[in-house]
């Protein structure tokens, strides 16, 4: 059994690559390598005509009129191109003087086009759909298919010499361009040693405009017509690393068509013959070789293989599978490895070293004494601790080891006291501490345990001893990080409320004043953002250290926690007035800080509370305070604000705001108002945003600036949220019924993901009212996104699928918009107002926008344009390639029958944009 198991080993590695599949991506790369060793050029018989860029900037944004197509037909004509192949979709209409001029040209050229047809996928994973080219066109050409076959690691290797689409076979573009026949033969492998770059390319609009040098590169050629620009997204990734457009996929095919190097696997005989021989080859030297001669055996056997493999594939259409003969190689290099270790005498080693290892690591020494207390016993771990070898301590008293004492009061440490002890305790064992000093003089704290007993030579005495300053010190830093802040060395919260605690018992004695100085870093948080958060560490040492030079030492400067900070101090010892104490600490903000090579203006908002008016107590102090550092970043930053009862008064101002809106929604005084969303390109009505207002019983309409703040920080968030989505969803579907399929948007709440399954509430609601789910459009804004990423986008997921669009609303006003636009399930996007209103005289703005019309289309997404209040803002989005808009030039914010009344009895005024 000895003998065989390395060959044993070997199978069982074969039958699990075998099993698992592991060997195709062995297989896959061995090829992929032969390909990039073994460059081709093209036959230059397949010429790419391009729609890229340059064509895209001369001729508009795609998709151009099929006249243009009928034209460029028209001029390979003339040209002398032999046949001409459209990578281009034909399944649907468009203008009809277009798709007339393109029959014609079709029609004119005699049959030699050929037009794709494919399979395409619907979102809902339900059949297959197929797109032909409408029949007027597929008459007058031959047809073909354009799909690819992706594998699993997302690369295309083969093609296929046909497909079946309904129920007749229609074969693949390029074996039609090639002139081959396509009767039930297999995928074959895409030659990649043919150079992509070598394959002719010229663009679309230098054919269009009959320049004459691109012409004559076209006689006689086969010509693909097809996108190559980046923005149209037909790409694919083949071998090596490499991305290619679908043009160039198809002229690959071809070439390998047309130069006989249709790839295919060899039969897989070969390969069992192979791993028979090395098999027999390695049990018929595995005891009469040297480790050495089957490692050379087995690598050249490999590099043998691999070798003729290569050349195979180089001279003929065949690639041979090499995977399992190196897997079988690998297992027999690995199992010569583990034949020549000893794996007990390894383990014995391992463990002996581990041993050795603990053992060498233990801070803890041994000694042991005769009854006058004199050394017999040294253990290394001793001399770790002191510093002595045994040779120099033994028959030593243990005294030597005790430091003398620093207080001249203070008792010396005696061994026979701790021995004494030892023998008086339940157990013999007693732990004390004292000083001990090392051979070079040193002073340390010592930890032993004393224990006695009765031996031969008489009564003996034992010691295990512990060097513990490392412990006392950590035991000092612990309570220096309760008591201070770690980043700035500054008090913290609690050492903060302490002190607090005292100055004020001590200044209900004295009748004296204490203050507390509550400071907030304006703008940190841009810092943080700009520079990275070590760069904000920074900041806040500076911060400390400028407040710690300009307070007196009797304050207490503390850190309460992120970027704010507090002075706590006696007003009798400031010296100054507390208010010109505050400016004082403010002014000294207006010099830069400077960290490292960097200078920071860092202006600082202060609020300050007063005992015993601004508080009666630490907790007060520091609630008061804050309250009044918030009314100093709202209205005076980088000064100061006092506490005083009118900042209570306004938060009582916003507990009565709420209680108003809880009354204003149970009895029904909010109202939805809608704002129309418009086709840009035609002003044709397509939806209309849902928008809360208030109608005060007093006060009469109240702006949403004033009150939604209040109502998406308050307990009535939801409900209210809720209750927008109920009466949109509703007023849609009675729009829906009376013949009118107004789409509307409704901003969602972060309330709505907090409480509870949003996708399993919208459901229900649209099952409820029986609106379509394409009607309903929710739109999410950044703050939404950031609660819980994971749920969310389980969340969104699920309302996708219910149908519902999801918008990403105030796009580009955030931190980190791009990074959701490729995480979320997006449709579309809203770009915020205050890119649009300056759009055309801003040039910074206009290219901000035009970026995110691009990578939108490229997304796949819709975009929608707010705030459009002119028409020259429409044209130009228009000539952007924005498709969507709404602002005060379509209509503002009106009640659902005013709505109804201007624009569902009659079709929008068009506001062209073109």
């Amino acid at each position: 059994m000895k003998r065989h198991r390395p060959h044993i080993l070997v199978m069982i590695a074969l039958a699990v690559v075998l099993s698992t599949g592991w060997h195709g991506a062995l297989r896959n790369a061995l090829t992929d390598l032969r390909f990039a060793w073994q460059s081709r050029t093209a036959s230059g018989n397949v010429v790419v005509v391009a729609i890229d860029a340059p064509s895209i900037d001369q001729i508009g944004i795609w998709p151009w009129p099929r006249r243009l197509h009928a034209e460029l037909l028209r001029r390979l004509e003339a040209a002398g191109a032999q046949d001409v192949a459209f990578d281009v979709d034909f399944s649907t209409p468009s203008d009809p003087a277009s798709d007339e001029a393109l029959v014609t040209a079709l029609r004119e050229v005699g049959g030699s086009t050929i037009l794709p047809s494919f399979k395409q996928p619907t979102p809902n994973g339900g059949a297959v759909h197929i797109n032909r080219p409408l029949k007027p066109f597929s008459n007058q050409s031959w047809p073909a298919v354009v799909n690819v076959a992706i594998e699993s690691d997302g690369l295309v290797r083969r093609y296929p010499v046909g497909e079946k689409l309904g129920d007749a076979v229609m074969p693949s573009m390029a074996v039609v361009l090639a002139g081959q026949d396509a009767n039930r033969r297999p995928l074959f492998l895409i030659d990649f040693g043919i150079r992509a770059a070598s394959i002719p390319s010229v663009s679309y609009f230098d054919v269009l405009r009959g320049d004459a040098a691109t012409l004559d590169k076209l006689r006689d050629k086969k010509i693909i017509v097809g996108a190559t620009a980046l923005e149209l997204g037909d790409r694919f990734s083949v071998p090596n690393g490499k991305i290619v457009s679908g043009p160039v996929l198809q002229a690959l095919a071809a070439e390998s068509i047309l130069q006989n190097r249709m790839l295919r696997w060899t039969s897989d005989a070969g390969m069992i013959i192979g791993l028979g021989l090395i098999c027999l080859a390695m049990m018929y030297s595995w005891r009469r070789s040297a480790p050495g001669v089957r490692v050379t055996i087995l690598v050249a056997a490999g590099a043998g293989v691999e070798l003729a493999a290569a050349l195979v594939q180089a001279s003929w259409p065949l690639i041979i599978d090499t995977s399992l003969f190196h897997i079988a190689i690998i297992a027999y290099l690995t199992a010569i490895a583990l034949d020549e270790i000893d794996f007990r005498s390894l383990l014995g080693r391992i463990a002996e070293s581990r041993f050795h290892r603990i053992a060498m690591s233990l801070g803890d020494g041994l000694i042991c004494t005769d009854e006058d207390h004199r050394i017999t016993v040294w253990n290394p771990g001793a001399s770790a601790i002191f510093g002595y070898m045994p040779t120099e301590m033994i028959g030593r008293p243990f005294e030597t080891l005790c430091a003398e004492p620093a207080g001249g009061g203070a008792k010396a440490f005696a061994m026979r006291d701790a021995a004494r002890q030892a023998l008086l305790v339940p157990g013999g064992a007693v732990v004390v501490e004292f000083q001990g000093r090392r051979k070079n003089g040193e002073t340390f704290p010592v930890e032993a345990s004393f224990s006695g007993w009765q031996g031969t030579d008489g009564f003996q005495y034992g010691a295990i001893l512990r060097d513990i300053s490392v412990r006392k010190r950590e035991a000092e830093r612990v309570r220096y990080l309760a008591e201070h802040d770690a980043l700035t060395g500054l008090a913290n919260r609690n050492m903060l409320h302490a002190s607090l605690a005292n100055l004020i018992a001590a200044a209900e004695r004295r009748s004296s004043d204490v203050a507390l100085l509550v400071l907030g870093l304006d703008g940190f948080q841009q810092i943080n953002d700009m520079l990275g958060h070590s760069a904000g560490d920074l900041v806040l040492r500076a911060v400390a250290e400028r407040l710690r030079t300009k307070v007196d030492s009797k304050a207490v400067v503390a850190r309460l926690s992120g970027d704010e900070f507090a002075i706590a101090l006696d007003c009798t010892e400031a010296g100054e007035p507390i208010v010109e104490f505050a400016e004082r600490i403010a002014r000294a903000f207006e010099v830069p800080l400077a960290t490292g090579a960097r200078q920071h203006r860092v202006r600082i908002s202060i609020g300050v509370a007063v005992y015993p008016e601004g508080g009666h107590n630490a907790d007060d102090l520091l609630g008061n305070g804050h309250l009044a550092l918030s009314k100093a970043k709202m209205t005076r930053r980088g000064s100061h604000v006092i506490f005083e009862s009118a900042i209570r008064q306004e938060l009582e101002n916003r507990l009565t705001l709420e209680s108003e809106l809880a009354l204003a929604a149970d009895r029904g005084e909010f109202e939805l108002f809608y704002q129309p969303q418009v086709r840009l390109v035609d002003g044709s009505l397509l939806g209309a945003e849902a928008l809360i207002r208030w109608r005060h019983p007093a006060r009469g309409y109240v702006s949403p600036g004033e009150f939604m703040p209040v109502v998406n920080t308050s307990p009535l968030s939801e409900r209210i949220a809720n209750w927008v989505m109920e009466t949109a969803c509703r007023q849609a579907r009675a729009w829906e019924l009376s013949g009118n399929s107004v789409r509307v948007a409704i901003n969602l709440s972060p309330s709505q993901l907090e409480s509870g399954d949003l996708a399993h509430s919208v459901a229900a609601l649209l099952a409820e009212t029986g609106l379509t789910p394409s009607l309903l459009e929710l739109e999410v804004t950044e703050d939404i996104l950031l609660h819980d990423e994971s749920r969310v986008l389980d969340m969104f997921e699920r309302i996708q699928q219910l149908g519902v669009r999801v918008l990403f609303d105030d796009f580009g006003t955030g931190y980190a918009s791009l990074s959701y636009l490729k995480k979320f399930p997006l449709d579309g996007l809203k770009i915020d107002r205050s890119f649009v209103l300056d759009l055309l005289a801003d040039s910074d703005d206009a290219a901000i926008v035009g970026s995110t019309i691009g990578l939108s289309k490229q997304l796949g997404l819709t975009v929608v344009a707010e705030g459009i209040e002119n028409r020259a803002t429409a044209d130009f989005l228009v000539s952007m390639g924005c498709e969507e808009g709404q602002g005060y030039f379509f209509g503002r914010p009106m009640p659902a029958g005013a709505f109804e009344r201007q624009f569902l009895p009659a079709e929008l005024e068009a506001v062209s944009a073109a």
